[in-house]
């Protein structure tokens, strides 16, 4: 599983759970079948996430940073490439 299947996940299941402001109570098989539909706001926020914060750089390498964040949306774009031949 990718980050932004990931992310897309976590998007989905704040949308359909009870436990996160949804109306599901039991939304792990509505989220299995609706994730895909919350990949692009999972990329949104993979593309925000590329460039750390004022925080985050000072508490860590930001070129390092940058460079996971780049590796993970390429991985995704790897995948959505491969899975569409």
């Amino acid at each position: 599983m990718n980050v932004i299947e990931r992310v897309a996940r976590v998007l989905a299941g704040q949308f359909y759970s009870r436990n996160a402001g949804g109306t599901e109570e039991h939304a792990a098989d509505l989220v299995d079948r609706e994730w895909p539909h919350f990949a692009a706001d999972a990329l949104a926020v993979m593309k925000t996430l590329r460039e750390p914060t004022a925080e985050m750089a000072a508490a860590g390498d930001s070129a390092s940073w940058h460079r996971m964040v780049e590796a993970a949306l390429e991985d995704a774009r790897t995948k959505t490439a491969n899975s569409l031949h």
